[in-house]
């Protein structure tokens, strides 16, 4: 499995915005399909968003969309999450997963191959 490191997390206020990226620790991996996902604590890991090479291929779970944006460096295999008007329910550890085949649902963490070790994001009221 190929490493991916994330970094950008932190604590912020709500309303804030944060910007997360992720990105391979190897270049073994071929124009992957790359998500994020995030988990709270005492909570199932949950879908946020994923991005094919186009942007016109993102996917966003319903609590997120308008706020978070993905995108990609496809050069670099890069992922961004943009995240806008933060809410304190959007406090969690986001995971950002990679594979190189398109399993359904993509929202199941069981259908991605690679993951990052996760970065933790806080939001206070």
């Amino acid at each position: 499995q190929v490493q991916l490191v994330e970094s950008g997390g932190g604590l912020v206020q709500a309303g804030d915005s944060l910007r997360l990226s992720c990105a391979p620790s190897e270049r073994s991996l071929s124009n992957p399909l790359m998500g994020w996902f995030r988990q709270a604590p005492g909570k199932e890991r949950e879908f946020v968003a994923c991005s094919g090479r186009l942007r016109s291929s993102a996917l966003y779970a319903d609590s997120v969309k308008g706020r978070f944006t993905v995108s990609r460096d496809n050069a670099k295999n890069t992922l961004f999450l943009q995240m806008n008007d933060l809410k304190a329910e959007d406090t969690a550890v986001y995971y950002c997963a990679a594979d190189e085949y398109f399993r359904v649902p993509l929202t199941d963490p069981k259908n991605w191959n690679h993951w990052g070790q996760g970065t933790q994001v806080t939001v206070s009221s």
